[in-house]
């Protein structure tokens, strides 16, 4: 004879045996990771950086990419821990970086510099070429220390270029009409006269 509480359990085991399966939970599908930030490509100067350099690295991480200051007895700036301009050792001939309270705040080309815009300008470019290249947002200012035609080219990649998030690219143009020093970074690549 079987018992009333084995017939019970009897029964719900062998209708938990039929149970239709519950469905495995599906995984959910990970989110897509972010795109990282592309680097400017190795020779090119742009309003963000210069192939390992990027604005905003700390003066440790230049010396990582691009090696220490190659001439360290130099001046770059009359007070180096609040501003500073070095041609790192390994950065291309004519390639300098400025730097505001340990933090690289611009990267200027100049004379014998060989590396280009991301627009594919480069010292002794016509300033004619760089305004028919990036039209109305081009913006040009009169030179500080030389007549015209000298002057200053400056195109911003962001909107308010009077915040510490600015990025755009300054042309200086000489009184031949050509470009004679390139600026890419922060608001600091408006400084006329290296850290000032």
């Amino acid at each position: 004879m079987i018992r009333p509480l084995m017939l019970t359990a009897a029964v719900l085991m062998l209708a938990a045996c039929n149970a239709p399966e519950e469905p495995a939970p599906t995984p959910a599908e990970p989110a897509p990771a972010p795109a990282p930030e592309t680097p400017p490509a190795a020779n090119v100067l742009t309003a963000n950086g210069f192939g390992p350099l990027r604005i905003g690295m700390t003066t440790a991480e230049i010396e990582a990419a691009l090696g220490p200051d190659s001439d360290p007895g130099a001046v770059g700036g009359p007070d180096p821990a609040s501003c500073d301009m070095f041609h790192p050792s390994r950065a291309p001939d004519g390639l300098l970086v400025m730097t505001n309270n340990g933090v690289l705040a611009s990267i200027w080309l100049t004379r014998t510099a060989t590396v280009e815009t991301d627009r594919g300008f480069n010292i002794g470019d016509d300033a004619a070429a760089i305004k028919a290249a990036y039209g109305a947002s081009a913006v040009v200012v009169p030179h500080k220390y030389e007549a015209a035609p000298a002057e200053y080219i400056t195109v911003w990649a962001t909107a308010d270029h009077t915040s510490p998030n600015a990025r755009g690219v300054k042309y200086e143009i000489g009184q031949d009409g050509k470009v004679k020093a390139i600026a890419g970074g922060g608001p600091s690549i408006e400084y006329v006269e290296g850290c000032a």
